[in-house]
């Protein structure tokens, strides 16, 4: 395959970017997204340029940090995927492959791909966690949770904080993100006990770093590689009005 691949190039944080072209030629179709970046850099290299600066960890769909925007589309225009599960064969021979970084406030660019996404880890540290003392590990079976609810809480437990929802969301809001982690407690018993502050204090911390509002348009599901439910923002909302109402 033969492509033509225009990058975003940005020296730092407060330089001014730009995208600039690259041809690339001899890609396989089976080749990974990411591996074609690896190619393309190994040319550069070769050529004495300074190589594309992109983030990435396990290439097994698991860490979230390959986190670019591809032709429009976050991860690039497959569903349920990150970048590193995206191969080349979604694309033909002779495309043009316009790539950027997340564009959100709240994710400034640290270099050409690269965004700083530690706004995710300050929400969490606001209230994503279980703090209470529960003494030595206890047996499985001990705190019986009903089998929907623990499914339910898996299933949100799933986001892997890459910020597509984010990075889709015309507003720049991280309510699925919040709402993914403020459900994943809220349907088992370990969570009960800080319920009441958690999503107060979690939805406070969202706002004051610069996030958006959400509007219910769900580009957030449509672009979430673990296919996130927008339900859990309702369970969010409820979280939040209950926590209000008691105080």
């Amino acid at each position: 395959m033969k492509l033509k691949l225009k990058i975003w190039r940005q020296a730092g944080p407060k330089a001014k970017g730009g995208f600039e072209t690259y041809d690339i030629d001899g890609i396989s179709p089976d080749t990974s997204f990411l591996e074609m970046l690896d190619i393309l850099n190994n040319n550069l290299i070769h050529a004495g340029k300074e190589p594309v600066v992109f983030d990435h960890d396990c290439r097994e769909g698991i860490c979230g940090a390959c986190s670019l925007h591809i032709n429009g589309y976050a991860h690039g225009p497959d569903s349920e995927i990150t970048t590193c599960q995206l191969h080349m064969r979604k694309f033909r021979d002779g495309d043009t492959i316009t790539i950027e970084p997340w564009r959100s406030a709240a994710f400034p660019v640290v270099k050409d791909l690269v965004v700083d996404r530690q706004a995710f880890d300050k929400i969490l540290q606001a209230g994503g966690f279980v703090s209470v003392n529960t003494g030595g590990v206890p047996d499985a079976n001990s705190i019986p949770v009903a089998k929907d609810d623990a499914e339910e809480s898996m299933d949100a437990a799933a986001c892997i904080g890459c910020g597509a929802c984010v990075a889709t969301c015309k507003n720049g809001s991280a309510m699925l993100f919040v709402a993914a982690r403020v459900s994943s407690l809220a349907k088992l018993p370990q969570g009960k006990i800080e319920a009441s502050r958690r999503a107060k204090a979690m939805v406070a911390r969202m706002d004051e770093l610069g996030f958006g509002s959400c509007t219910n348009t769900q580009a957030c599901e449509a672009a979430c590689p673990k296919g996130i439910s927008i339900t859990h923002i309702a369970r969010l909302n409820r979280e939040f009005l209950k926590a209000k109402l008691k105080d």
